[in-house]
């Protein structure tokens, strides 16, 4: 046979290294790890959220306790501000069974199964204790079941996103000032309904696009927790808050059943405990953060406006009849189920 020379040998090394590289990112795997003998497993972690913002807080907590509590044979790789792609995209990824995990809501895996994207309608329950409590009913033990059926597996239910408010160039005092307006909400149809329900001209784009739209006269406001609102600077443009709360939000964070199913149970459990214990840590976080925005946007000169809230509740019960595809009487068993825990 004959012999390499050293160009050939530097080709060869090079191949070698890209193969490895690529088997090892395909699994989400790692070798490297010197602390165990068993291999790494490595999970990207997606998020739309800014660096600094609540919900980055908690994913880097996350990110320190599951790599402390598993001794290194997990590692997350954090991806705030959507670096891998948009929300549906990368639910899509997960689905497909890539090492991901990714933030997202029940108004997005209503896409898959219906009667789960109650859990973010408009004025659903009166506190956020009432929504984490409807997560350990047999009623969402039935749509966790739907949704492994169709890829999806919850890995934590303990995050607060916040109470969703309403920033706008105009004040909005009642549903009828909202007639006309547009309004960036998120892609989906339940804030799609939902703003149409309040009157608005609901206008669905990626949060990323939102200060150029507001600068551009594209929209005329946006709602979403208002650490969410500063992150994404609503407020240099929009001057006018109105704390509609007209959605309290807690969001999964989801992976594929596929990928999950690779996992040692211990390193499933793992990931589980440490994802709500990071949740439980951020809660915190997530209402001094809202409490000191407020403050701040008060001190900027953004006028706030404590809105009578009955008018959009009224508003808002349309809603609840306009998804075809939920199961009769949803509304009513979710209602049963909050004053069964009372």
């Amino acid at each position: 046979m004959k012999k390499l020379n050293n160009w050939g040998l530097f080709v060869l090394f090079i191949a070698l290294t890209l193969v490895i590289a690529a088997c090892s990112d395909a699994n989400g795997t790692d070798s490297s790890n010197p602390n165990s003998d068993e291999k790494t497993v490595v999970i990207n972690v997606a998020y739309g959220n800014q660096p600094g913002e609540p919900i980055d807080q908690l994913a880097n907590k996350w990110k320190e306790l599951v790599e402390e509590k598993s001794e290194g044979k997990l590692e997350l790789k954090l991806y705030p501000s959507s670096q891998l792609g948009s929300e549906k995209d990368v639910v899509e990824q997960a689905i497909m069974g890539n090492n991901v995990i990714i933030f997202t809501g029940y108004d997005f895996l209503m896409d898959y199964v219906p009667d789960v994207g109650i859990l973010t309608a408009p004025y659903l329950t009166e506190d956020f204790d009432d929504l984490f409590y409807l997560t350990t009913t047999d009623w969402f033990k039935e749509q966790t079941d739907k949704l492994n059926k169709e890829g999806i597996e919850i890995v934590s239910t303990n995050t607060i996103y916040g109470k969703r408010h309403l920033m706008t160039t105009e004040p909005v005092l009642t549903p009828d000032d909202l007639k006309g307006m547009k309004i960036r909400v998120p892609n989906n149809q339940m804030y799609i309904k939902s703003f149409e329900a309040l009157g608005a001209v609901p206008t669905p784009m990626p949060l990323a696009d939102l200060y150029t739209s507001l600068q551009q006269g594209l929209v005329d406001g946006a709602e979403n927790p208002l650490p969410v609102l500063k992150g994404s600077k609503t407020n240099e443009i929009a001057k006018h808050l109105s704390l509609t709360e007209h959605t309290k939000i807690m969001s999964p964070w989801i992976a594929g059943t596929s990928f999950i199913e690779t996992l040692p149970e211990d390193l499933v459990k793992i990931l589980k405990e440490t994802g709500d214990e990071a949740g439980e840590y951020a809660k915190e976080i997530t209402d001094k953060e809202s409490e000191t925005v407020l403050a701040e946007f008060e001190k900027e000169g953004v006028e706030i406006h404590k809105v009578d809230l009955a008018p959009f509740k009224e508003a808002a019960k349309s809603v609840y009849t306009a998804f075809e595809d939920w199961t009769p009487g949803l509304y009513e068993t979710i209602q049963s189920l909050i004053k069964e825990k009372q």
